[in-house]
């Protein structure tokens, strides 16, 4: 069997989805509940995503656990310096600087967000990361053209 694709999921595509049962955030968790891609989150992605749920929906908290053990999402340690340094180049908040530093040392191939503001639209970092950015709807029509 192939190498399943590392996934990294931002909080605002881990939060859509939980969110909405019929979007592509919830798809990807999909996918990584049927084993078919590895998805990854750090720390503070969690964190941020349990504080928006107690804030907007903490009926969803219990969701929230379910579908990360369903989809076997792991999160992974803190970036180096080095590669935080490298992100500084091209994000200035430094919240999304250590989030996007910590995608790109996960081993992801892509990295989910809906943050338009910060990282979709931030042509200097998607060019210079080793590391492709986009929607939940652009992972999933990359997905679907290099299905096995």
């Amino acid at each position: 069997m192939a190498e399943r694709v590392n996934v990294y999921l931002d909080s605002s595509a881990l939060f859509a989805g939980i969110w909405s049962s019929a979007g592509g955030g919830r798809m990807i968790l999909k996918l990584g509940e049927a084993g078919a891609i590895q998805l990854l989150i750090g720390s503070q992605v969690l964190s941020e995503v349990e504080n928006a749920l107690r804030n907007k929906a903490p009926s969803l908290l219990g969701l929230l656990t379910l579908l990360l053990e369903k989809s076997e999402v792991r999160v992974v340690p803190p970036p180096n310096q080095s590669t935080v340094h490298l992100v500084q180049r091209f994000v200035e908040r430094p919240g999304d600087v250590q989030v996007c530093a910590a995608a790109v040392e996960s081993g992801a191939l892509f990295f989910v967000t809906l943050d338009q503001q910060h990282f979709l639209n931030n042509q200097l970092l998607r060019e210079n990361l080793p590391i492709q950015i986009g929607t939940p709807g652009d992972f999933l029509s990359w997905f679907r053209t290099h299905l096995p």
